[in-house]
């Protein structure tokens, strides 16, 4: 595909979607603590827990007060929590020790953070930041490939396919417009190719 169809698709995607995430925060913070717990599981579930957590410890000072039991009991429903809730308290004390508990603003600093990966970086730096970056979760590998803007067996591989062939000012709304695309339209099984509002543009409709 090249980049003019590329952009003609995010500003297509740009009249269906928000360019803004469905987790709920009120801080830097609160979004890396919000997309730690997102991993394998939703949105809408990270926000009832979040809801509850924030009101208690909203900072990394306070999430240290909690010991990790304590955190484990707050998180339990979004699963994964015992690995969740020692990543989040690791990050909290890097936090704490190596940047006067604020969460830093770019890339390489957040990803020195015990338990943030690349996605979980790239997502607070161009949420939090305004920075520009493409978090690629499995919505945005998937739709990515299946729709052909990139052509790539890794996520690292898929990120750097998108860089290439968007304008680096789409990057961070692209990736929320795929995210929603995979979650509404482009599913795993049984994508909804009939109301896809891509349908023209994609590799694989075309195809059938």
């Amino acid at each position: 595909m090249d980049k003019n169809k590329a952009g003609l698709i995010v500003e297509k995607l740009s009249t269906v979607f928000t360019d803004k995430p469905a987790l709920n925060f009120n801080s830097p913070f609160e979004l890396l603590i919000a997309v730690i717990l997102s991993a394998q599981c939703t949105d809408e579930r990270v926000n009832k827990v979040t809801k509850v957590l924030f009101e208690r410890a909203n900072t990394p000072e306070q999430m240290l007060s909690l010991s990790q039991n304590e955190l484990e009991e707050y998180i339990f429903s979004c699963g994964l929590y015992k690995s969740k809730a020692k990543h989040i308290l690791s990050a909290c004390a890097d936090l704490t020790e190596k940047f006067n508990g604020q969460v830093p603003n770019d890339v390489e600093s957040l990803r020195t953070l015990a338990g943030v990966g690349r996605k979980t970086a790239n997502v607070v730096y161009s949420v939090a930041f305004g920075g520009n970056a493409i978090a690629v979760d499995t919505h945005v590998f998937r739709v990515s490939n299946r729709i052909g803007l990139v052509s790539a067996t890794n996520v690292l591989n898929v990120e750097k396919g998108l860089m290439k062939i968007l304008n680096e000012s789409d990057w961070s709304r692209a990736h929320h417009y795929l995210i929603y695309l995979g979650r509404s339209y482009c599913k795993a099984i049984k994508p909804d190719c009939e109301n896809c509002p891509i349908t023209e543009y994609c590799k694989k409709r075309i195809k059938r």
